[in-house]
């Protein structure tokens, strides 16, 4: 990987010593160098404006720059950035904490906060251990986590990911082993699923899974008939439930959270990406009432000894506190179903292309499934010399844009991606 000549200085000098996320550097196009962002837009050096159709990775649900969000963190920039969150607590974060735990189901009431969705996972699944350990039952180390899944990039995160068809199949004799089951979508898989739970139920201390979506294994949908039936069999089996809703919280799968629409309440949610509106890291781990009473104890081993240096980050917690008041004052669910309406119309379409398998949508996430992409690298750069910003990945072209993206920029990602498709 090169700079070309034209890029400005700090490009040219900074390129050679710079590391890229998923990227094989030696082959990959050189990255664009992106100037400002505003609302669903990216304006790079060379003065080109893209359409983002991915919002930052799934995180910018207001659109980039919001006034209001960024009129928080210049507030509380002023007054304190930062501060250790070991012995000492904040406004920021408390009430942020409080907010959630009234707007999250059942009686999910205590939040630990990290910095980043691997880890706020890593941190369920250390409770969820932990949990055992401080009730004796120190054989329950497992989980059971689903094929077609993905928790993050860190070693505990990836042990539970698709140990086949996910990304970190490389490391597979150095990570931890737990069980992977198929997800119970029909009445086979169900059935093996409930087998492998029985099997396995006296060394698990968790279920972990992302409800509705399974997100980078590829978009996966399933129905909420799904999760209701994961949680009886947890309750069953007397296995904690985690649901990982760092992709699908706030709003993405037309919800406020997508186990509302099961109607369940896991044990642990592990929360992220869109919880500041895409604007500063920041995530959540948030346990019931009966986990934490685990923990509270006279016995100091049985407090949950984890803390990141920038925990609950005083600038993070101001941008997720303004992230939750646009909710409450702006009709972003309703965006999410006009979004969902319009995307589901404009990408019919491409269901009649050659090597086109299914168009789906849920909430604000539109799917193109191909038979396969053999360079990914090479249609994405088609994609953008067309002025859309969005990145296939697997066998998919997928929309997760900003909920307040407008209808003529949402037309023309649905449009752009027909024909990219369609040459």
């Amino acid at each position: 990987m090169s700079a070309p000549a034209s890029m400005p200085d700090w490009y040219q000098q900074g390129l050679p010593h710079i590391w890229l996320p998923y990227s094989q550097m030696k082959t990959a196009s050189a990255p664009l160098a992106a100037q400002s962002t505003h609302g669903s837009h990216i304006t790079l050096t060379d003065e080109r404006t893209l359409v983002d159709g991915v919002a930052a990775w799934w995180t910018a649900c207001h659109g980039y720059n919001h006034p209001y969000i960024r009129q928080a963190v210049m507030k509380q920039l002023e007054t304190m950035p930062h501060v250790m969150f070991g012995g000492m607590v904040h406004e920021p974060a408390l009430r942020l904490a409080s907010r959630l735990c009234a707007l999250l189901p059942g009686d999910l009431e205590r939040v630990f906060f990290t910095d980043s969705g691997s880890v706020a996972v890593e941190v369920a699944m250390k409770m969820a251990i932990q949990y055992r350990l401080n009730k004796g039952e120190h054989q329950r180390t497992k989980m059971l986590a689903f094929r077609g899944g993905y928790h993050g990039d860190t070693l505990a995160t990836m042990a539970v990911c698709d140990p086949e068809e996910g990304m970190h199949h490389l490391y597979g004799s150095a990570l931890a082993e737990h069980v992977i089951a198929p997800l119970p979508v029909d009445e086979t898989s169900t059935r093996a699923f409930m087998d492998l739970l029985a099997r396995h139920a006296h060394e698990l201390a968790g279920i972990i899974m992302e409800p509705l979506v399974q997100g980078a294994g590829g978009m996966l949908f399933h129905a909420p008939q799904v999760l209701r039936t994961v949680r009886a069999a947890a309750d069953q089996h007397d296995v904690l439930l985690i649901l990982d809703e760092i992709f699908t919280g706030f709003g993405r799968t037309g919800t406020l959270f997508a186990c509302e629409q099961a109607g369940i309440t896991p044990d642990i949610i592990t929360l992220s990406k869109a919880l500041t509106g895409g604007t500063m890291a920041l995530a959540a781990t948030v346990a019931r009432r009966h986990v934490f009473e685990a923990f509270w104890a006279d016995n100091p081993d049985h407090a949950l000894m984890h803390g990141p240096t920038f925990m609950a980050n005083p600038l993070a917690c101001a941008c997720a506190n303004a992230s939750l008041d646009l909710f409450e004052a702006e009709p972003r669910l309703e965006q999410v179903a006009a979004i969902n309406a319009l995307m589901t119309e404009a990408l019919e379409p491409c269901r009649t292309l050659p090597g086109v398998r299914d168009v789906r949508t849920l909430g604000a996430i539109g799917v193109v499934e191909l038979d396969r992409i053999a360079n990914p690298d090479a249609l994405r750069q088609q994609l953008i010399a067309h002025g859309a910003w969005i990145r296939p990945f697997r066998n998919i072209v997928y929309l997760t844009p900003a909920f307040t993206i407008s209808e003529q920029d949402l037309l023309f990602l649905c449009r752009t991606i027909h024909t990219v498709l369609a040459a």
